[in-house]
């Protein structure tokens, strides 16, 4: 398999086992879409928009990969329903949220996929666990280092360390 991109996933889950949850969909990114070369620690964090649900854990991965951003898309929609995951409404619980934040260095603007993710400046959870393992990374769009975007987002929201990250 030829690497052609660095990618950075955000794992999200706020249903039944999260931490199983999370390690499944790391298993399945490893066996489905590439190798997995870093990973940050778990965090907690209030469901973001609607305080009435249960609390996140969110992990960030950098996978490289051969596939192209719509492939992989369509990959991570695969393991997202293998893991249960039923989409009814924008924003609901879930037990699985796989996420898009960085493809290398590529801006996509599709109907069904927009890269870098649209509202990652905005977002703490996103933002923390991403500038554990890319501090210095440059958003394409932003031109700024995931650390700048981390000290400047409106982004209130408290993002509470919760584990290690599991064994890759």
């Amino acid at each position: 398999m030829s690497v052609i991109a660095d990618v950075y996933l955000l794992l999200g889950a706020n249903l039944g086992n999260r931490t199983a949850l999370l390690n499944q969909a790391i298993e399945e990114i490893a066996q489905e879409i590439g190798q997995i070369v870093k990973a940050s620690a778990v965090y907690e964090t209030a469901a973001w928009g609607d305080k009435s649900q249960p609390n996140y854990l969110n992990q960030v991965l950098r996978v490289t990969t051969s596939l192209q951003p719509l492939q992989l898309l369509e990959k991570i929609n695969a393991i997202e329903k293998k893991l249960g995951r039923e989409r009814m409404v924008k924003w609901e619980a879930r037990l699985i949220d796989i996420d898009i934040l960085l493809y290398s260095d590529q801006v996509i603007d599709k109907p069904n996929l927009q890269v870098p993710h649209p509202h990652l400046p905005n977002r703490r959870f996103a933002l923390v666990p991403l500038q554990e393992i890319a501090p210095f990374l440059i958003h394409p769009v932003a031109k700024r280092t995931v650390t700048e975007l981390l000290n400047d987002t409106p982004d209130r929201l408290p993002v509470q360390y919760y584990e290690t990250k599991a064994s890759i």
